[in-house]
């Protein structure tokens, strides 16, 4: 049923939860604000913003004013490659939206992007249409390409080759599927996408603007830093699932890039 695919709510409850973790949230702030965590950074959201968070597990600390009215759009990953225009400039957004997930948008966007949004409720509702599942995905790939169209105006639209555009999907699914517990060198991923550490830093550095190993680093320490928050867990068994030699190398990596050592980011 295309009513599992797509879901519409005017809440950000749930998000960050089992209940979507299969599914990309699309949230246009209609009025107020909400504070939030999210990839161990705070945001806020204020009317008119669209935030897209493509790892709803990332989130935490959700804070709504009394005010804060939203309207959220959940699709399953799976429903979104299906809608995905035939092009490569979502590589770069889903890169910029890792580490920020909130769009500013004009009053212009604004009004278009609720369009977005009610044409796709419409559509989901529509079930009398006999081409009701191609119609949704047409519907939800202009959602995609003005969302590409706003983040182009906001960032600037940069021309990404197949190639790289190949190589860096392929570099971020190893990472996706946790690849960095056992494997933290650039020289790994390379050797496994058959090109030199050089090349894919360099690819990687074009596309997202940050070299390979920040792509490693961060997957790496967005792990820890909520395997930390699970007090259960000791620092000598969190050491293991990465690889570490010892704990002391473990507290090193964990003060290098979380700025503390794991006794005091646990508190």
């Amino acid at each position: 049923m295309m009513e599992d695919k797509i879901i519409i709510t005017d809440t950000l409850k749930g998000l960050g939860t089992d209940a979507y973790g299969n599914y990309l949230a699309h949230a246009l702030c209609m009025s107020g604000t909400c504070r939030l965590g999210y990839n161990g950074q705070d945001f806020e959201l204020h009317a008119g913003d669209l935030m897209i968070v493509r790892k709803g597990k990332l989130v935490e600390r959700i804070q709504p004013s009394e005010d804060f009215r939203v309207k959220v759009i959940y699709v399953t990953s799976g429903f979104i490659v299906l809608s995905t225009p035939q092009n490569n400039y979502g590589m770069k957004g889903q890169l910029s939206l890792f580490i920020n997930p909130v769009m500013h948008l004009t009053a212009e966007q604004q009004e278009l992007c609720r369009r977005d949004f009610d044409m796709v409720e419409f559509r989901l509702r529509n079930t009398d249409h006999h081409f009701h599942r191609d119609m949704l995905i047409s519907t939800i790939q202009i959602l995609i390409l003005d969302f590409f169209d706003f983040h182009s105006h906001l960032y600037g639209e940069d021309n990404i080759s197949l190639q790289n555009a190949s190589i860096m999907n392929r570099f971020l699914n190893m990472l996706e599927n946790g690849t960095y517990r056992e494997h933290r060198e650039v020289t790994y991923y390379a050797d496994c996408l058959c090109i030199t550490s050089k090349h894919l830093s360099e690819v990687s550095k074009k596309v997202s603007g940050y070299a390979a190993n920040y792509w490693i680093n961060r997957y790496t320490t967005l792990d820890i830093s909520r395997l930390l928050r699970d007090k259960s867990l000791t620092f000598v068994q969190i050491a293991d699932m990465f690889g570490f030699s010892s704990p002391a190398y473990f507290s090193r990596y964990v003060q290098q890039h979380l700025g503390v050592n794991p006794t005091e980011y646990r508190g």
